[in-house]
């Protein structure tokens, strides 16, 4: 069966940056594939149209440039967040507030978005909203483990689409989820 709208597909990869002897990213194998509907708009564009039309036990090799993937980094996208966001009573909540720690917050229009704390001062917190991977080149290769019609269930707007993920929700996939 090959790939294309509303198969449900599950595949393995190593990504790197830049190319393939870059450091490596992330890799997902047989414990924990990614597996997502095609064509529903939770994956890069870019990346289900390097895998569009292949069959199970297909493997693929690709490289994405920045602009492609996560876009430049940008610096409108680092922002001084009030610290009285971070605290309750007056007191900092150090568990959530922490140089590195990444933060899922919302913006003005209630999109979820996470952030990544660069500082704390007296008054602020600078973070920033840029992706993790912009600005960086990626260089996937992989294997489809699995092509399949998707359920009714599965196609349902309420059970999302991408169920491998490594385990986590759709705001910080790393190299396919947009």
């Amino acid at each position: 069966m090959k790939i294309e709208n509303n198969k449900m597909v599950s595949l393995i990869y190593e990504l790197r940056e830049s190319n393939s002897e870059g450091r490596v990213i992330e890799t997902l194998d047989e414990t924990r594939p990614l597996s997502f509907i095609f064509g529903t708009g939770r994956l890069l564009p870019v990346f289900e149209s390097n895998i569009n039309s292949l069959s199970l036990g297909d493997h693929f090799k690709f490289s994405l440039n920045s602009e492609m993937a996560y876009g430049e980094r940008r610096e409108d996208m680092i922002v001084d967040v009030p610290r009285s966001v971070f605290e309750t009573d007056g007191i900092l909540n150090e568990e959530i507030c922490r140089v590195g720690k990444e933060v899922p917050m919302m913006d003005s229009d209630g999109n979820p978005l996470s952030g990544i704390i660069n500082e704390i001062t007296d008054t602020t917190v600078k973070m920033d909203f840029n992706h993790p991977m912009a600005d960086l080149d990626l260089y996937f290769s992989g294997k489809i483990i699995d092509v399949r019609d998707a359920t009714e269930a599965e196609l349902s707007p309420a059970s999302g689409s991408c169920s491998g993920c490594s385990g986590h929700d759709h705001s910080d996939c790393s190299g396919t989820c947009s």
